[in-house]
């Protein structure tokens, strides 16, 4: 797992009320049971950061003493800048420990010039762990150059200090370790890197349960890709989105407005000519781009896809339509766009059964039931388990993600699967597939990969409905759903 996953899967387990000081409680335990596999009582050297894994490092020390081994705890840091609550509650516990009265000994090291060598038997590696970013500073530098020259059995807590946890590469020097206890599961780059770093790798299981990975959680939007602050117009995402027919404009319009709630700079609503006015009067923020007739037809297809070239995004189906010219544009325009895409509503229908045209760029279709049942040619089953199974075999065959709307989303990529619980019962108000569909063309614009951006495209939608609902009931419309959008973000 990259070491972004493992931060979802942190603050998804709190959210499942699974307190972040179990966590580190339970890595603490984990290091310490590791360790003992390897030395019996003896002396053992902890150089701790100010972040989490210093605090996986401060109640490993705690078990260790408790386990006969005379243990020294040198803290990189000022006490008041440790960044984690759990950790600083974990530091103020070997405080209150160190009395004399046990084989503690705490130093703080605020420069280079206070670290010394050390004779421990043991020596283990809490500095940084996943925080490492480019080339290493003081005192964590010396530290490194320290522990690397001690003659005493090396442990790395998650990640050796200067491996980068996601590549494996190490930019300036790392902490050769003669183990790595890494939690939970193993991160990438440990697989990557060279066993002179890493050592024997084992993992010690902390206690999130595999639903705070399956599911969708407020964890999630850590995956959320930050705005530059220099950024300029049109560099948070630019969408396409081709829909509207005479029985249906509101369709693309919210579409188009969802993918403005969800930060896209600039959206596109490429309509039949009749409906242009009518899109227009919903939002001054839309621009409207209108086509040659009353529906899509083959004569849009030329000009659809040279005006697909400037934009990241297109969205595709709301409120399409299901005449047969239409029907012929839609094939075209989904094997002729170049851009990652969402299929949505009529769309599904008009490239159906079972295979899309074969696309080479992300693709993300978002059936209900219903729409399933017409793309696919099955019906989706009432249990969980067969639907899932069902989910992945079409995505595989069609070689898309597949979100299958229901009261759980199933968001399927091959065999990557996400489930998704958010929303409430007065999400079946017409609309809100449609506000899913544009928020997830914005997430595919600013740069998400197809899955990521089905999930928390769904995820971002339900939450946005549960916010509308606590202040509507179930009473409320897909505009409502829009105003929710920022606010279900953070």
């Amino acid at each position: 797992m990259t070491p972004k996953d493992m931060m979802v899967a942190d603050a998804n387990a709190d959210a499942m009320g699974i307190p972040r000081t179990s966590l580190m409680e339970n890595a603490g335990r984990c290091l310490s049971n590791g360790l003992t596999k390897y030395k019996e009582p003896c002396k053992v050297a902890i150089y701790a950061g100010n972040g989490g894994n210093g605090g996986d490092g401060f109640v490993a020390a705690r078990y260790l003493i408790n386990r006969g081994f005379e243990v020294e705890v040198f803290l990189l840091s000022d006490p008041a800048l440790i960044k984690s609550r759990e950790a600083s509650l974990n530091w103020k516990v070997l405080q209150s420990m160190n009395q004399g009265t046990s084989p503690l000994k705490l130093e703080l090291v605020r420069d280079s010039s206070e670290l010394h060598p050390t004779d421990a038997e043991v020596v283990v590696d809490a500095l940084l762990g996943t925080g490492v970013k480019g080339k290493l500073r003081e005192p964590v530098s010396t530290a490194v150059d320290i522990i690397n020259q001690s003659e005493g059995f090396k442990v790395a807590v998650d990640v050796p200090t200067g491996v980068d946890p996601a590549s494996g590469m190490v930019t300036d020097k790392a902490v050769q370790a003669d183990v790595t206890i890494t939690f939970h599961k193993v991160k990438v780059g440990l697989n990557i890197a060279s066993v002179e770093y890493v050592g024997n790798i084992e993992v010690g299981d902390i206690g999130i349960p595999a639903e705070a990975e399956l599911f969708t959680g407020p964890g999630d939007l850590l995956r959320i890709k930050k705005r530059d602050d220099e950024s300029h117009k049109g560099q948070n995402g630019k969408v396409l989105v081709i829909g509207g027919s005479k029985e249906y404009s509101g369709a693309p319009a919210l579409a188009a407005l969802a993918s403005l709630a969800a930060g896209a700079d600039i959206v596109v609503v490429a309509c039949p000519r009749e409906l242009s006015p009518v899109i227009r009067s919903y939002s001054p923020d839309i621009i409207v781009h209108s086509l040659s007739n009353d529906f899509l037809n083959p004569k849009d297809t030329d000009e659809l896809v040279e005006l697909s070239e400037k934009f990241d995004a297109v969205v595709i189906g709301c409120g399409i339509g299901r005449e047969s010219e239409t029907a012929l544009a839609v094939n075209d325009l989904v094997v002729e766009i170049e851009n990652p895409m969402v299929i949505d509503a009529d769309a599904l229908k008009l490239v159906g059964p079972g295979v899309l045209p074969r696309r080479v760029h992300e693709t993300v279709i978002t059936p209900h039931a219903g729409e399933f049942r017409e793309f696919s040619g099955i019906g989706a089953p009432l249990d969980m388990y067969d639907k899932i199974h069902v989910v992945k075999e079409v995505s595989r065959e069609s070689e898309t993600t597949v979100v299958l709307k229901g009261a759980v989303d199933i968001v399927a990529r091959n065999d990557r699967l996400k489930l998704n619980r958010t929303g409430n019962p007065g999400m079946t108000v017409g609309g809100t597939g449609d506000c899913l569909a544009g928020l997830t063309g914005a997430l595919l614009a600013q740069g998400h990969d197809g899955f990521e951006a089905a999930f928390l495209g769904a995820y971002i939608n339900g939450l946005a409905g549960d916010i509308a609902a606590k202040k509507y009931g179930y009473n409320f419309k897909a505009t409502d759903i829009l105003d929710f959008i920022p606010r279900a973000f953070y």
